[in-house]
């Protein structure tokens, strides 16, 4: 049954249309994922489903009583009303903290608010949390998301998806989390040129269908030009034209991938980013650093020893307000450790992407503005002008001719991102680079970097990006370390899961009085149970274990130098990378081991 049916709808906006002549309808529980580029209609197709737009022509018919609940990106909260109000109604603390479902809504969005604090006293990601808090809580037959994953942490992002995949309602959503489209989506609609292409599955379905599209259209085009003479003679003799429709065939999808090689040819990248980079990039020496500056603020790093190498390509995880973005800070040299030292190579040459964006003249053009930087950029084993490059960030034709002040946001981020990268740099430090992206872009952007040779890390809430363009992650967890994960993200959610739902969620310093009720059941975190003896073993063992890490590490850093030599010879090149990978593994098993032993004692 069909909860919203469009009919030949249309809708532009002055002389663009955004949607031309579409009919589809949302059936009851179908979950769909929507897709395609900035300014291209999601956005208006979502409205027009929701009924908040009423289109130029065709018609929009709901399921009579239908509940629909949307998300916009407008803020609509009233800045005057409590985060309780707006989110809980009028209901006593009695009557939803005996609800489980509410209280894990609360605790997993907006856990770390005063439920008695303005509306228009939170920051934008904060109404932004509470508004879906206060979708989810009501009950929907349709519920429709704009960019839900805005300003949510990895975790909280994998919490929402679990939760959306068991609920009943119908789900729409817009993202450019390919990840979060993933988790959560049975279908996938892509808007493109006003039209609405439908495919089956989630986002990783959507590439496979899309590929097998093209393929079956570019297969068409060759038959039609090898066979054009003989077209043209059928139709001078006038047959009816006979014409076949391919059916979709998996294994055709996947025959285009089967030679693919590796995104990255990670032992040739190894080489350039050695060569340039010499043996020493970044290594921290008993640093201690706190987010607010020495000694005030959360603790981020508590007396740590680590090391960057050449081509390191590292995932930056933690909740957010763990310190990751101070973390880039210390490395970019633009705040100092409280205590300890950084030491930086001498052939480090610094790109640093923050959150903030640098002033650009409002008044130059954005092909200029790249331009005065750097005109060509060698990328891998080929060249690029900045006009190529930009074309590829999605500024095409005239678009690179625009004035930067009538750029919007998105626009100016992937400007900004250009630059730095036409600056020639061998360390990029990237803090959250895929804000107001859409999926072609992004698409672009790690390809351009799977051919960069140089360090690489990156903080981003874009599951999907943060793996495909690093290598390894380590985490911050609040213990004042750096936390490797040979599992990647799902290792830091179990992690992170192994506390209750509650604290999982808190950040430093946050009042326990302002935190609702973990959900019963929730096991504490047993912290004080060993007895003398048992601490006693445990401090040995772990000092053992950082005694094997010290002597892994000396391994890591010879290997590295020994690489760096031998950059011109690729078979002494190859068996030593052998070898780097062989410790690589058994240091990432003894920081298991350490992890595990830290934990019950509680460090």
């Amino acid at each position: 049954m069909n909860l919203v049916n469009l009919e030949s709808v249309s809708h532009a906006y002055g002389p663009k249309p955004l949607l031309s002549d579409v009919s589809l309808g949302v059936e009851a529980g179908e979950r769909i994922g929507v897709v395609g580029r900035n300014g291209g209609g999601k956005t208006t197709l979502l409205s027009v489903l929701a009924g908040t737009v009423h289109p130029d022509s065709g018609r929009v018919t709901h399921n009579r009583g239908l509940r629909v609940g949307f998300l916009s990106q407008q803020d609509t909260l009233d800045p005057a009303a409590t985060v309780s109000e707006l989110v809980l109604g009028g209901l006593a603390e009695h009557e939803w903290a005996g609800d489980q479902r509410v209280r894990e809504i609360l605790a997993n969005l907006i856990g770390d608010l005063d439920l008695g604090s303005k509306a228009g006293a939170l920051s934008g990601g904060e109404r932004r949390r509470t508004a879906l808090a206060k979708l989810l809580i009501d009950d929907h037959d349709l519920i429709m998301l704009d960019e839900p994953t805005n300003h949510l942490d990895i975790e909280a992002i994998a919490w929402l998806a679990g939760h959306l995949s068991g609920a009943k309602s119908a789900l729409v959503v817009v993202t450019h989390d390919r990840w979060f489209l993933d988790a959560v989506s049975t279908r996938t609609w892509e808007v493109v040129d006003g039209r609405v292409e439908r495919y089956e599955g989630g986002y990783a379905a959507y590439v496979l269908a899309k590929a097998e599209r093209a393929r079956i259209a570019q297969a068409a085009e060759e038959r039609r030009q090898n066979l054009m003479r003989k077209e043209i003679a059928w139709l001078r003799r006038g047959p009816p034209a006979r014409t076949s429709k391919p059916k979709f065939r998996i294994e055709a999808a996947q025959a285009l991938i089967a030679n693919e090689p590796p995104p990255r040819e990670t032992v040739e990248l190894m080489r350039f980013a050695a060569a340039r980079l010499g043996k020493t990039v970044y290594d921290l020496e008993d640093v201690t650093l706190h987010a607010g500056g020495p000694g005030t603020g959360p603790l981020v790093l508590d007396h740590l020893t680590w090391q960057f190498g050449p081509g390191d390509r590292i995932g930056l995880i933690g909740v957010n307000g763990s310190g990751k973005s101070s973390v880039l800070r210390l490395l970019a040299d633009t705040v100092k450790p409280d205590s300890g030292r950084v030491v930086r190579g001498k052939t480090v040459r610094l790109a640093h992407l923050s959150q903030e964006l640098a002033e650009l003249d409002p008044d130059r053009r954005v092909l200029e503005s790249v331009e005065e930087v750097r005109k060509y950029l060698q990328l891998g084993k080929r060249e690029w002008t900045a006009s190529q490059l930009l074309e590829r960030l999605g500024f095409r034709g005239d678009a690179q001719w625009k004035v930067i002040g009538d750029l919007s946001g998105g626009e100016r981020r992937r400007l900004q991102l250009l630059r730095l990268l036409m600056d020639d740099p061998n360390v990029l430090l990237l803090d959250e680079p895929t804000n107001d992206l859409d999926i072609e872009t992004l698409n672009e952007l790690e390809d351009l970097l799977d051919g960069w040779p140089g360090t690489l890390v990156l903080v981003s809430h874009d599951r999907y990006f943060l793996e495909r363009v690093t290598d390894r992650c380590v985490a911050l967890l609040g213990d004042g370390k750096l936390s490797l994960l040979p599992g990647g993200v799902d290792e830091y959610l179990e992690r992170r899961a192994a506390g209750t739902a509650v604290t999982a969620r808190l950040g430093a310093g946050a009042p326990a009085a302002d935190v609702p009720a973990a959900p019963s059941g929730a096991v504490p975190d047993q912290g004080g149970g060993l007895s003398a003896k048992e601490e006693r073993e445990l401090r040995k063992e772990l000092n053992r274990l950082e005694r094997q890490l010290d002597k892994l590490g000396e391994q890591e850093s010879r290997l590295h130098a020994a690489m760096a030599d031998a950059a011109s010879d690729y078979a002494k090149l190859g068996s030593l990378d052998a070898q780097l990978r062989e410790i690589t593994a058994q240091k990432d098993t003894v920081e298991a081991e350490w992890l595990e032993v830290a934990d019950r004692l509680g460090d």
